[in-house]
């Protein structure tokens, strides 16, 4: 920092991170500031300069920079000052105090009391602005993520799952293409493995024991008759499988379980299937649900419950403190309770980490035609309903439904002749499991559209007739 530079930075006047001191006679005001600083966004204190931006300087000696340095000891926990002098004349100086913003360390005090800035204010900070400072920061350092895992090997991870993440990863940018694929390399690189000790954040991501020890990891799936969980259950379905399973499965259950109405576009000759509710949607919504649930509480789960009239989505888990369900509808910042799970999402290149995530499910819906989800905290839960007609009777009787994997299968399968599951599976060539493939041929022979030949290792599939359009 030169002149003239402090010249152009103190026209702008004081603000968030600048404040103006006429000399270090304001030194315990200046270091409130400075406080302030720290548990806010970072900034700079110049001494030697008016609130009116009049450059004067003042005498600077050792004894100043001795007892301006003694008074650091008086910031708890302790705190990074940068120092810097300014030359203005012949033996006239600006002393500049500069902090950054502690992100993982706040709140700190200044001679016992916590400050923060507002605007071009410092101000105290409210005592339960400051406990609730205090829980975030032993979150921040001590979340159930980041602890060890109980009775959890490597053996005891989803390998191929891990080989995934690394490949989309890869294919993302977002990890180096030299990456081992090594899984302990690859835990390691993602956060999860800490001097040899597996993280509770690999199980809730990798793992495939869940019982005795996490009975958290559960996905819960129903559909219900009528508007009331009261109602008759079509439809139930609990397992306990990791965080990118929970997705896959969550979002192949409502593929099979909602109405499919066609329309012909206009302008198009063939025509139109669409769910109640756009698909897109429906995913980011699930992955929020999985990345941001608070998978402390041995009690949570995430479930989907499918009503005559909507769509509900649970996770246990209330919102951060500095969020709330009216903000999830408009522009927010991300607020992560699980870095190491949002990170490892992000790096498949499944989500982003800026907040937009609801914001997109907004849009999406109004580009769909349907209204957006509404969102609401219940009894420990984020709620998040989709509002659409889905009757019992939504699917025409004896008109098959098939998904567009299931419909690429039929195609396979017609095109090669009776094949086996390997023959299928190398075929669709796509991210998606042998079970998953298994489980849409098995849904294919229940609807009759295919048969299964033969048994054991000769079992072969063929098309037995044509989905109706």
């Amino acid at each position: 920092m030169n002149l003239d530079s402090l010249r152009t930075l103190v026209a702008r006047g004081e603000g968030r991170t600048l404040e103006l001191k006429r000399s270090t006679g304001e030194l315990r005001e200046g270091l409130e500031t400075l406080c302030a600083f720290l548990n806010t966004a970072g900034g700079t204190v110049y001494f030697g300069v008016s609130r009116k931006g009049a450059i004067d300087g003042q005498q600077v000696s050792e004894q100043t920079i001795h007892e301006v340095t003694a008074a650091f000891d008086r910031f708890e926990p302790p705190a990074v000052v940068n120092i810097e002098r300014i030359k203005v004349t012949e033996g006239r100086e600006v002393i500049a105090l500069s902090v950054e913003a502690n992100r993982e360390g706040v709140p700190f005090t200044f001679d016992g009391r916590a400050f923060e800035r507002i605007g071009n204010t410092t101000r105290k900070m409210s005592q339960e602005r400051y406990e609730t400072l205090l829980l975030e920061r032993a979150h921040a350092r001590r979340r159930w993520e980041n602890q060890p895992a109980v009775g959890v090997r490597i053996k005891d991870l989803d390998r191929e799952e891990i080989l995934r993440t690394r490949e989309a990863a890869i294919e993302q940018r977002r990890i180096s293409a030299g990456t081992s694929r090594k899984v302990e390399d690859i835990l390691e690189r993602l956060g999860l493995l800490r001097e040899g000790v597996l993280t509770q954040a690999a199980q809730v991501l990798y793992g495939t024991k869940f019982l005795p020890d996490y009975p958290q990891g559960m996905l819960k799936l129903g559909r219900f008759r009528g508007t009331e969980i009261t109602g008759d259950i079509l439809d139930n379905k609990q397992e306990h499988m990791h965080a990118f399973a929970m997705v896959r499965e969550a979002m192949a259950w409502l593929d099979r379980t909602l109405p499919l109405a066609a329309r012909f576009p206009e302008g198009k000759i063939f025509r139109e299937d669409r769910l109640p509710v756009p698909a897109n949607a429906l995913r980011e919504i699930l992955l929020n649900a999985v990345m941001h649930r608070d998978y402390s509480h041995s009690g949570g789960y995430v479930a989907v419950a499918v009503f005559d009239d909507r769509i509900e989505v649970r996770s246990y888990g209330q919102l951060p403190s500095r969020v709330t369900v009216e903000k999830l509808s408009g522009p927010h910042l991300s607020e992560l309770r699980n870095p190491l799970v949002a990170e490892a999402f992000h790096r498949t290149g499944a989500v982003e980490i800026w907040g937009r995530g609801t914001n997109r499910v907004i849009d999406e819906c109004r580009r769909y035609g349907v209204i957006p989800p509404t969102f609401e905290e219940r009894q420990g839960f984020l709620v998040v309903t989709f509002k659409a007609p889905i009757a019992p009777d939504a699917v025409a009787k004896g008109a098959p439904r098939v998904t567009e994997r299931q419909r690429r299968l039929l195609e396979i399968i017609k095109e090669k002749g009776p094949c086996q599951l390997g023959d299928v599976v190398a075929a669709l060539g796509a991210r998606v499991t042998e079970r998953t493939i298994q489980r849409d041929l098995d849904a294919l022979c229940r609807q009759e559209l295919v048969v299964l030949r033969g048994k054991g290792r000769g079992a072969r599939y063929a098309v037995a007739r044509e989905p109706a359009e």
